[in-house]
């Protein structure tokens, strides 16, 4: 039998960030794959990022993952999102040529000591007693670990729906986790079905290119990761077109061949994310709706209609293609569809992604509830951390609503559990300024190198990094009065205050230019901006830092584990099932419980001390 400390199932999104950080805290990982040239693919669109998603990128890059810079690597067109909103908000996105991509992850992974690439399906967990003890191949191989991490993308128990075609498979052609899939329900773990959809790939050659409106990337040098010092690739313009009322009514005369409005697929699909034929039967008083054309490749003809995911039959989408503008003479290269899978309930794992019920079972990407590249890597992440901990009795890593979008997303998984796979929102996190893409670093990077989980390269980069804005806030702390920077030409009152250069940068009209005239030459202007931006909106910043102490000795008092809602005087009957299924582990978990109410919370905080 083959000895490891962790077996990664999926290399996906999700199994590759969890296998490289499992190794880089010297763990010894296999990776178990159906197949090793399918590591790293892109399986629906060819981005990575976007608001709130581009947040989890850096933050995940900060721990020296690979998903921001195999983007960089691969990035044919980058965009930042809501440029004209402030800096908590915006969302550094890239269009990544899929090859390219893959083929970066995979030679960081071949680089990576501590790993092991396994070829051959996961068929069935090895339990011993009530703990994890390695995993059964297809082949009958059996590989020994206490922790196995399941990050089985959309292959577990999948199927794939087009009109009346159906197929067993996580993506087309390509076999479904089937075994593994029944055995998880035998053990009694709580699953359920949800789905996603991909739209047609189209012949970018037969598209009307001159007749749509470009979009061409940003001319500013910023890149996923500052670890890239400079884009390396050609840039490609992407297009927009939009959906008519020709396009509606051949998607309404294809409804009933739709296995979404046929009742073969039960699984709920994304919110935010919705099939055209959602779109249109939903929001039937739209005129159209808006279609991002982003090309797949340099040396690739395919092009990815972003916002036109369908799982009608396939002469209905292509009628569906030939009526959208630009793309009347459009060839469909492979129809889109739907996939259905299982996924199990997040509320049964706790803060480091493992079954509580299972222990060495840790669960990470779609497997949990969740859709999108940017997700999966952050999940894999934290249970690649944490299942290298388990297994090398390390400390774990867990991560916070205050400190960075992973705690929200993890925070919102395990309390709140999925009715949709859920997608990361800016809008999840009540302290957006505080997390900004620009400040994942400052943020995360002491706690990465604390667990001992970066490169030699990333480590001197966090270290030199720390110095600098050190160096920084040093410099800020200087002071000026009114009158010389009325000599600078700053628009001042002169009210002869002396303040320092993070008090003045709050006054309109003032740069830093202004007040350090030199320090643009001698920084890097990523960190810079990121301390203007901190001295800018320091006062939120220190009220929101309140305001998290506050929460945090709320969050310090516990709840018994064992506690019966149920007995609680106060609680409705749907208050009582939430926090039974959530189990809350503090009063300031169960306060972020779905339709838990402040009388609620009183009534518990008084049993508990009662009890006590």
């Amino acid at each position: 039998m083959n000895s490891f400390d962790v077996i990664v199932v999926g290399g996906g999104h999700a199994g590759t960030e969890a296998a490289a950080v499992a190794a880089r805290r010297a763990a010894r990982v296999a990776l178990v794959t159906f197949d090793a040239r399918m590591i790293g693919a892109m399986s629906c669109n060819p981005a990575i990022g976007g608001i709130g998603k581009g947040h989890l990128v850096r933050e995940v890059d900060a721990f020296d993952g690979l998903i921001a810079r195999a983007a960089d690597a691969a990035a044919i067109h980058y965009r930042m999102l809501n440029r004209s909103k402030g800096l908590a908000v915006r969302g550094p996105r890239i269009q990544a040529d899929r090859r390219r991509y893959a083929a970066a992850i995979r030679a960081m992974l071949a680089s990576q000591g501590n790993l092991t690439i396994v070829e051959g399906e996961a068929a069935e967990l090895i339990v011993a007693g009530d703990r994890i003890a390695g995993l059964v191949l297809g082949d009958g191989t059996s590989l020994a670990a206490p922790a196995v991490i399941l990050a089985t993308g959309t292959f577990l128990g999948g199927r794939i729906f087009r009109g009346e075609e159906r197929q067993e498979g996580g993506r087309v052609d390509e076999r479904a986790a089937t075994r593994l899939g029944i055995q998880l329900r035998a053990l009694g773990l709580p699953m359920a079905r949800l789905k996603t959809g991909t739209p047609p790939r189209l012949d970018g050659r037969t598209i009307d290119w001159a007749a749509l409106l470009e979009q061409p990337s940003d001319v500013e040098p910023w890149t996923m990761s500052p670890l890239t010092l400079a884009r390396t690739l050609p840039q490609l313009a992407c297009a927009v077109t939009r959906t008519t009322a020709e396009t509606h009514a051949i998607i309404r005369s294809g409804l009933d061949r739709s296995p979404l409005f046929g009742g073969d697929i039960q699984g709920a699909g994304p919110r935010y994310c919705p099939s055209i034929e959602d779109k249109v039967h939903r929001f039937g008083d739209r005129d159209g709706h808006q279609i991002f054309l982003e090309p797949e490749g340099l040396d690739d003809h395919l092009v990815y209609p972003n916002g036109i995911s369908t799982s009608l039959p396939a002469d209905v989408q292509a009628a569906m293609i030939a009526s959208i503008p630009g793309l009347a003479r459009t060839r469909i290269v492979t129809p889109g569809y739907a996939v259905e899978y299982d996924y199990i309930d997040p509320r049964s794992l706790d803060r480091t992604l493992m079954l509580a019920a299972l222990p060495g079972l840790f669960c990470a990407g779609q497997i949990n509830g969740t859709t999108g590249y940017e997700e999966a890597a952050g999940q894999g992440l934290v249970a690649g951390l944490n299942a290298a901990a388990y297994a090398r009795d390390l400390a774990p890593v867990a991560l916070s609503r205050s400190d960075s979008y992973l705690g929200v997303m993890i925070d919102d998984l395990i309390l709140q559990g999925v009715t949709e796979p859920y997608r990361m929102l800016t809008a999840r996190a009540e302290h957006r300024l505080r997390l900004r893409a620009d400040n994942a670093e400052t943020r995360l990077g002491p706690i990465a190198l604390a667990a001992g989980c970066v490169g030699e390269e990333r480590r001197r980069h966090l270290e030199e990094r720390m110095t600098e804005r050190d160096r920084l806030d040093r410099r800020f702390g200087e002071r000026f009065t009114a009158s010389e920077l009325a000599l600078r030409g700053a628009p001042v009152a002169q009210d002869g205050a002396r303040r320092s250069v993070r008090e003045w940068l709050r006054f309109d009209g003032v740069d830093v230019e202004m007040l350090l005239p030199d320090v643009r030459a001698e920084t890097d202007p990523a960190l810079l901006a990121e301390a203007v931006e901190d001295a800018r909106y320091a006062p939120y910043l220190e009220r929101q830092a309140a305001d998290i102490e506050a929460a945090a000795r709320e969050e310090a008092m516990p709840l018994p584990p064992a506690l019966d809602y149920a007995r609680i005087r106060g609680l409705s009957n749907e208050m009582v099932e939430r926090l039974s299924a959530a189990r809350p582990e503090t009063i300031g978990a169960a306060g972020r419980v779905r339709g838990i109410s402040p009388a609620a919370l009183s009534a518990i905080l008084l049993h508990v001390k009662r009890a006590a």
